[in-house]
């Protein structure tokens, strides 16, 4: 950073006057300076002393690291031998398994592009997906296979024993038998360089259309050097992965950040909080990495859970998705007391890097999202006149550094209206940094409805309730929930003599979408409000949804 730039930052809050930029006041990251580099070789060959890379909480079954490198090894000379190339789309649909991490890092050392999916999703969201990202080869569980009924590419099945119940599929081989190939050092490699794209999730963008986030080799290399940078881990870490690893979070974490360190991951394939606690205990586990409705249901239930199970061993619970609040924060530490709370904010786009509280000093800023992370950069946007504003102001949160996606797959329009020309990714938060750096989130510019930590985009649910014969108009609004955060709730203009019932609307999109997206309040209006250019006026159904809490 030039001279100049350094003598004008101000120490306390990062903010630099000459060029309205906040600088992070971490210490920056070591970007590793070899162009042709993978993230799987990048993450390899980090020395640790690490044994057990992934344990399987339901059957036990361990990998070790060395196990999992040549696991690594040989799905890539079998997926080499099946033609798969640099560029090649990879799908994988899967809840979470000690062998999700093994089909990432096999596809990432190619050169392909791995693209996850939810579970969950129906398999209409599941075929836009296919049709948007043209996979080659797709990776799922017997009892995934109906939801890719409608697609035509080949599957490699994640275990061995169901393939008769695969009905029409094109199932190519299991995982387990391409583990067992000895791998081949003379297989074709393409030279992968770190601009190369490694990943491709899908997140919910402004206008509610599911779009592929393109993030390269470079991105997730940053990434976990933040993750790195962040714990300074010891081997003897041992994580609970709560969190699916389709997601952003579960991705970072657990299926590439974590394994860099010689931490040990253990593996729940859902979530179930007696599971959870369980497995804390039996394996003795450190770190619980969770999203805030699974800490509330710890504080709520803390008495009952401290005399059934054993947590002694935890030292950190690390929160993602929404910033927590004073008396979630102050709830939890009273109940658990050596435990620490980490708070961690960011985005698909940003490869789930953006902001953190490293300490529970930090941690007791209540409702922070944190200080943004090493080597990040910041503004805060006013959102009308477009000019950058200053400490303890509030606007739109935009993020340059590392980490930051290289645009949304073959979407031009849309990557140009979140990422502009110098590099600065506008993340439809509405924050302010104040004097000492911290970032807290005030509003989503973008209207998405946080679901437990999902993403739920109105639009789409705007556009299924007007495909409904009886309705004339709709809005879908985000409703307050303690338990889950927010729920969508719709809001309904019927057609002239229809009398449609509040639960047929529920119903009728019940049917159509994931379990997250479900509406699950309905109240019918005479008109919707909309401005001049007919943009729904979601902050006053908002307001007056909320008026009569």
């Amino acid at each position: 950073m030039a001279q100049n730039i350094n003598s004008a930052i101000d120490p306390r809050s990062g903010f630099c006057r000459s060029n309205s930029t906040f600088y992070s006041k971490r210490k920056p990251i070591s970007l590793a300076k070899n162009d042709s580099l993978d993230v799987t070789t990048f993450i390899s060959s980090r020395a640790h002393h690490g044994k057990v890379a992934f344990i399987d909480a339901g059957t036990g079954r361990q990998l070790t690291f060395s196990e999992l490198w040549r696991a690594v090894d040989s799905v890539a000379t079998c997926l080499s031998d099946m033609g798969i190339r640099k560029g090649h789309v990879v799908l994988l649909l899967s809840p979470n398994s000690i062998y999700f991490p093994v089909v990432c890092l096999s596809v990432m050392s190619l050169g392909a592009i791995i693209t996850t999916t939810n579970p969950l999703n129906t398999a209409a969201e599941i075929g836009k997906q296919i049709a948007d990202s043209k996979p080659v080869l797709g990776f799922t569980i017997p009892q995934l296979l109906p939801k890719l009924a409608g697609s035509t590419i080949p599957i490699v099945l994640l275990d061995d024993h169901a393939i008769s119940n695969a009905g029409q599929a094109k199932i190519v081989t299991t995982l387990h038998q391409m583990m067992k190939t000895e791998p081949s050092g003379s297989r074709v490699r393409d030279r992968v360089n770190q601009d190369d794209t490694a990943t491709l999730l899908y997140s919910s963008g402004t206008t509610g259309a599911s779009k592929g986030v393109v993030s390269s080799h470079r991105n997730l290399i940053a990434m976990v050097q933040t993750v790195l940078n962040r714990f300074s881990l010891q081997e003897e870490e041992r994580f609970i992965c709560t969190v699916p690893m389709f997601h952003i979070y579960g991705l970072v974490a657990f299926a590439t950040g974590l394994l860099a360190s010689g931490s040990t991951v253990i593996v729940l394939s859902k979530f179930e909080m007696h599971d959870m606690l369980s497995t804390i205990e039996k394996y003795r586990a450190t770190y619980l990495p969770l999203v805030p409705p699974i800490l509330v249901a710890m504080v709520n239930a803390a008495d009952q859970i401290r005399k059934k199970y054993d947590l002694s061993s935890l030292h950190s619970a690390l929160s993602g998705g929404a910033p927590l609040s004073k008396e979630v924060t102050e709830g939890f530490l009273d109940k658990y007391p050596t435990v620490k709370i980490l708070q961690g904010y960011g985005l698909t786009e940003s490869t789930g890097i953006g902001a953190s509280t490293d300490s529970l000093e930090e941690s007791r800023k209540y409702g922070t999202a944190g200080m943004l992370s090493p080597s990040m950069e910041a503004k805060i946007v006013d959102p009308d006149s477009g000019k950058a504003l200053t400490v303890n102001r509030t606007g739109e949160l935009w993020l340059r550094g590392p980490s930051i996606m290289k645009g949304y797959f073959s979407n031009p329009e849309a990557t140009a209206s979140t990422l502009d020309s110098e590099g600065w990714l506008k993340t439809g938060d509405i924050c302010y940094i104040d004097d000492d750096g911290f970032i807290f989130v005030v509003d989503r510019l973008k209207e998405l409805i946080k679901y437990k930590g999902y993403q739920v985009p109105p639009a789409e649910l705007e556009a299924l309730l007007l495909t409904h014969p009886e309705i004339l108009d709709a809005a879908v609004i985000p409703f307050p929930d303690k338990e889950v955060g927010q729920f969508p709730m719709a809001y309904v203009v019927r057609k002239a003599g229809c009398n449609l019932s509040e639960t047929a609307v529920m119903d009728f999109v019940a049917r159509q979408v994931a379990p997250y997206k479900r509406i699950r309040k309905v109240a019918f209006v005479a008109a919707i409000p909309k401005n001049p250019s007919g943009k729904i006026l979601r902050k006053d159904l908002i307001k007056l949804a909320t008026s009569k809490l």
